[in-house]
């Protein structure tokens, strides 16, 4: 798939997919921004960098906070590295799902991770008093709080979270990654930067580049209180940013006025991509305070399907969530598009859920992939018809709104009619005789192919990583190195 994805993107006709992927702002930098950084290309890159005290000066002189307190780096996860060798001694508990650089990366450093899941009945929202008894149960030593979280976007209470940082006074650390807050709906002070110059356990991290709409440029900070920022910046080099990061940092206080603008109609956008996308029979949207929405499909539609089949069939690319800790494969994560953009995933996301349904209908699923198909082909989705009705590829349209077909009330012997096309209702528990019909021809069975979801919503890769390989251990007779008796 990553092949094809590259191919789309370098087809020659400059019109790649629409990109619901990856999280971005589709409003910074403006034309006359991107015009102002072309023009000063060649001096930016073949400048020397300034030191970073000088760079972190500059930034500190808009946020307001003390430059000893504030630490820049190559990027969010450059800091995170950091803390994981400096801070993070022994365990780490974090509410899943969330980004893979919070359970990824601290589990390949050898840290203990201990996953808070986050309740889908809640509407995956973050209890931190609940959270904060998980903590003492576990006994970790650190903890992370994500304010938004990616993918749902939820934003605990300024309040809450304050109480929970007094709390966990006593933790080694407490990160609270605050990466996508610019796009929150918050007050002018919705973030505790300054909560964290005060304590001595706490670091606020925020990103820089994507929120600037430059993912190209890595560009992070953290803030802290004097004693452990400084731990961190003596790791780093003294001119860990590039040229083009430091130039954009110049230029915030040049552009804040549109970096504002934009951020204003990215929330607009949210709103009402929102609420379009939860018009759609069976789509559940979560509130959201990001740059992204958190959506769980339809029963019986699964991520990867609905991905691929709107990347071919529509050139736009979405992001599911079946690899993330917590989440499933029933879960996209959709970046937030201006309006143009939102008005051609809909109808896509409509004619893919519901006029292409795979594998038994919107209404059923039976964990399968390959049993789905064969309820799907035997109950009447996808069934080859001629006559009165059949569109000019033999296949009967679906209804615009799907409706349970009713039964009509026939003698004994007399055939029931087949469920409308495309409903996925399943057939009554006592059925009449039906006559003998020619067999409707079934695809031959196969094992779920990889990426595919086969049982409990995961992938076939996932089930065989829950299933513990058989040790096999040679014969008795074919152990020559094993001596008798021992």
């Amino acid at each position: 798939m990553a092949g094809n994805v590259t191919s789309l993107f370098r087809d020659g006709t400059g019109a790649g997919p629409v990109d619901f992927r990856v999280p971005g702002n589709p409003y910074f930098p403006t034309p006359g921004v991107l015009d102002e950084l072309s023009a000063r290309l060649r001096e930016i890159v073949t400048s020397r960098p300034s030191d970073t005290d000088t760079v972190t000066a500059r930034l500190c002189a808009l946020l307001g906070l003390p430059p000893q307190c504030v630490v820049l780096g190559n990027g969010p996860a450059e800091l995170v590295a950091w803390m994981g060798h400096l801070l993070i001694r022994d365990s780490l508990a974090v509410p899943v799902p969330t980004s893979g650089r919070w359970t990824g990366r601290p589990m390949e450093t050898g840290r203990r991770v201990d996953m808070f899941p986050l309740q889908e009945a809640d509407g995956f929202a973050l209890d931190l008093d609940r959270y904060a008894g998980f903590l003492r149960a576990r006994g970790s030593r650190a903890a992370v709080v994500c304010t938004p979280n990616n993918p749902d976007g939820g934003l605990p209470r300024r309040e809450r979270l304050v109480r929970f940082l007094d709390a966990m006074a006593d933790l080694d650390l407490v990160v609270v990654d605050e990466s996508y807050l610019d796009f929150a709906d918050a007050g002018p002070e919705p973030g505790v930067a300054r909560e964290a110059v005060l304590r001595p356990n706490v670091i606020v991290l925020r990103g820089l580049g994507e929120n600037l709409g430059l993912p190209g440029v890595r560009l992070g900070y953290l803030v802290a209180n004097p004693a452990l920022a400084g731990r961190i910046r003596s790791t780093l080099p003294t001119r860990n940013l590039d040229p083009l990061a430091e130039h954009v940092v110049s230029m915030l206080s040049d552009h804040g006025p549109e970096y504002a603008r934009g951020l204003d109609r990215l929330r607009a956008d949210r709103g009402g991509m929102a609420t379009r996308l939860s018009a759609l029979p069976g789509l559940t949207v979560y509130p959201s305070q990001a740059n992204f929405l958190f959506v769980r499909l339809p029963v019986g539609a699964e991520g990867t399907l609905v991905r691929d089949r709107l990347l071919t069939g529509h050139r736009i690319l979405v992001r599911d969530c079946g690899d993330k800790i917590g989440s499933s494969s029933r879960f996209l994560r959709l970046a937030v598009r201006p309006q143009a953009d939102v008005r051609r995933l809909v109808p896509a996301l409509e004619q893919v859920l519901y006029d292409s349904v795979p594998a038994g209908g919107p209404g059923y699923s039976s964990g399968t992939a390959t049993v789905d198909r064969l309820i799907g082909e035997t109950s009447g989705a996808g069934l080859r018809l001629t006559g009165a009705g059949a569109g000019s590829d033999g296949v009967v349209p679906r209804p615009a709104v799907p409706a349970v077909p009713a039964v009509p009330a026939v003698p004994a012997p007399a055939p029931v009619p087949a469920p409308a096309v495309g409903t996925g209702v399943p057939l009554p528990a006592a059925v009449p005789p039906m006559p003998v019909t020619p067999p409707v021809p079934v695809a031959p069975w196969a094992p779920t192919p990889a990426g595919v979801p086969a049982r409990g919503g995961l992938t076939a890769a996932q089930v065989r990583g829950t299933v513990r390989p058989v040790e096999t251990r040679p014969r008795k007779e074919d152990r020559p190195w094993q001596s008798t008796g021992t």
